[in-house]
């Protein structure tokens, strides 16, 4: 049996190809994490723009508890990238 087909999300803006990385050091030299368009578009608009999760789930269209799920795995990313000198890479979520 296979999973349901994932919702659509709608996320603001095209990130996607760009990186986030520590200064001094190329990019093939560093270890990679993807981040992606949904969790960068949940961080933005919970952490940014000052939303309620379930504000932020009525404008990408998904439940409070999705935007909870996707912004708890963004702000691990984003908390190992940082602390451990990685590239944070934006990537579609098809992708």
């Amino acid at each position: 049996m296979s999973p349901r087909p994932k919702k659509l999300r709608h996320c603001e803006g095209n990130f996607c190809g760009r990186a986030f990385k520590p200064t001094g050091t190329p990019l093939t030299e560093l270890h990679q994490v993807d981040l992606h368009r949904d969790e960068l578009e949940a961080l933005r608009l919970c952490d940014f723009e000052g939303l309620t999760q379930e504000e932020a789930g009525t404008r990408m269209g998904v439940s409070r508890g999705t935007v909870q799920r996707i912004i708890t795995g963004a702000r691990k990313k984003t908390a190992q990238a940082l602390t451990e000198g990685q590239a944070l890479v934006f990537v579609d979520s098809e992708s």
